[in-house]
Order: structure tokens, then sequence, then C-alpha cells
């Protein structure tokens, strides 16, 4: 890597770092600009993830230290992400890079309807998903989420808000299962050589910097702060799919 490099890497780990703890879709960012610093199509989706643990696991820190906790709203749904994310990571860490941007481009389409028709979350008690389908709904999240990481933070933002919690609650407990999908998924991407460690920890250094601000920024604004974010991350998110940028 050349300084123009490090220097890009960093500063696009930052602003991720801070656009997943606020909403989601950081990663439509960081895993073009790892191509983009020579790192093939899937060993980028790999390498991305030791950022997306620095990110995360900074923001969670910094949620706890902000007195915003919600571990004990993470645990009903670890189970049947964890078994996704495992299910995933082993069936995608298996292609090749033609076949990862194919099959990648192809499991997009549906965050590209999510993205031009932008959720609105808000509680929605007295009308939260039954036991089953909230275990399929966090079983697929934890299956794209092992396999593809871009735009998890997205899809958990909406499972999650049908709980009914507040939204600051809502990221808190998104960064621990992020957290939990990437220690799953990570060590296959490095058993499989799909991690180039040199771009890869430069990107987290940017990471964990920006999951940390971005902590700050949700518990002092609030969700007056999340909601442009979150739209302004699905647009972004939709133009990228549609080719615009």
């Amino acid at each position: 890597m050349d300084p123009a490099d490090i220097l890009l890497l960093v500063a696009g780990g930052l602003a991720a770092g801070v656009v997943n703890t606020l909403a989601g879709g950081g990663s439509l960012l960081t895993v073009p600009l790892l191509v983009l610093a020579g790192v093939p199509g899937n060993v980028a989706n790999g390498s991305n993830r030791v950022g997306i643990l620095a990110s995360n696991a900074s923001a969670a820190a910094a949620f706890r230290r902000l007195g915003v906790s919600g571990l004990s709203r993470t645990l009903p749904v670890l189970v049947p992400v964890a078994v996704g994310s495992l299910v995933g990571a082993l069936l995608v860490a298996r292609l090749a890079d033609e076949t990862f941007e194919r099959v990648f481009g192809v499991l997009m389409v549906p965050l590209l309807l999510l993205s031009l028709r932008p959720p609105v979350l808000k509680s929605v008690e007295g009308r939260v998903w039954s036991g089953p389908f909230t275990l399929l709904v966090f079983l697929a999240v934890g299956l794209y989420g092992g396999a593809f990481q871009a735009g998890i933070g997205l899809l958990l933002m909406v499972a999650l808000s049908r709980s009914g919690m507040d939204l600051v609650v809502v990221n808190s407990v998104k960064v621990v299962v992020i957290v939990v999908v990437t220690v799953i998924a990570l060590p296959l991407f490095i058993v499989s050589g799909r991690v180039d460690w040199g771009p890869a920890l430069v990107l987290a250094a940017g990471f964990a910097l920006g999951g940390a601000l971005g902590a700050r920024l949700t518990v002092t604004r609030g969700s007056s702060l999340i909601r442009p974010v979150m739209v302004a991350a699905v647009l972004a998110l939709a133009g990228r799919l549609l080719g615009l940028f």
C-alpha cells in the first residue's frame, strides 16, 4: 500500500464506523475502497470484517460507558443470528471472487427495495412479530450478515425496531449483535485465506475511531440524528446499487 491508500482506508473507515453505528451501510463504502487498494473482491469481503469487529466493539464499549446497554435485549436474538452467520460464512467463504460478485449483486436487490422505501422506525408495541416469525427473521439476518455483511445494520435497525425499542437502544443492541456475527464469521475467512491483514488493520484503525464517535453522537443527539442518517444511508445504498456513483 502507498501512503494515499493508507490515508483513504483510514478516512473511509472513520466515516463508515460513524455511519454503521448511527444506522448502517458503511461497508458499501469500505469494501469498494479495499478493492481500490488492490484487494480482490471476496478477500475484501473478509478483510472488511476486521474493521467491522473493531468498529462495533468500540461502539459497544462506548455505549456502555455512556450508560446505554442493550445486552439484556440482545440475548433473545443471538441464537438465530449466530446460527445464520455461521452458515452464511461457510457458504460464501468457498466462493471464487467472480462468483461472489454475481451472488452479491443478486442478494443486494432486496436491500435496494428497502432503500427505495425507507422504513419508518418507531415503537410498534401491540403489533410485534410472533416468536417463530422473529426466529426466522433473525436467522435470515444472520445468514446474510455471515455471508455479505454490507447492509446488515440497516436490516437489524428494521428488525429490532419491531420490538418497540427506543432508537438509541436499538443502536446499542445492533452493535452487540454485529460483534457476535463478526466473531463467528471472521475466523472462517481467516482460515480460508480471505483476509489481507495489511489493508484490513489500516481500515480497522479508522473503523474503531468511527465506532466510538458514532456511539457518542447517537447518545448525545438521539433519534433526531439517527433518522436523517438512516435516510442518507439507504439513499447512498440505492445510489450505489443503481450505479449512480
